[in-house]
């Protein structure tokens, strides 16, 4: 889940299994549904019971691997990164081609993500004019 971007059907297929075996039968009688789903999928400690929605998580986990790159820029998954897809530029100024590699087109589907969550600073005009991400709001797991 962290390389790769599952399908979305395979996301909702794990937690159609979870939800089964939560509120599915039990000895042929149908079990009790104490709760809703998305009661389940919130935080624990704001009353939910900790689950996640894996398509969501599969995206967070994403984002990580694209916060790597631009944090650790000298790593060697980086620099090879780098040489073959954004020589010139920024990660955040990329574009992607359509026939990139899955690994690849997994870290766009992550920086989506890392996008909405960024904070930028205005630029002095030294820069490309985009800015730079100074911050981010919330924890990416």
């Amino acid at each position: 889940m962290g390389v790769f971007k599952l399908p979305t059907t395979l996301c909702e297929d794990y937690m159609r299994l979870i939800r089964k075996y939560w509120w599915g039968a039990s000895n042929g009688r149908s079990k009790v549904q104490w709760c809703s789903w998305e009661e389940m999928i919130m935080p624990k400690g704001i009353g939910g019971m900790g689950f996640r929605d894996l398509k969501l998580f599969n995206q967070a986990l994403m984002a990580r691997q694209a916060w790597r790159l631009i944090y650790y820029p000298d790593s060697l998954c980086a620099r090879l990164l780098k040489a073959k897809y954004y020589r010139q530029g920024k990660l955040t100024d990329t574009a992607f081609p359509s026939n990139a590699t899955p690994t690849w087109k997994a870290i766009e589907y992550g920086l989506e993500l890392l996008k909405k969550g960024a904070i930028w600073q205005v630029a002095n005009g030294n820069q490309s004019g985009y800015g730079e991400i100074i911050g981010f709001l919330g924890n990416i797991a």
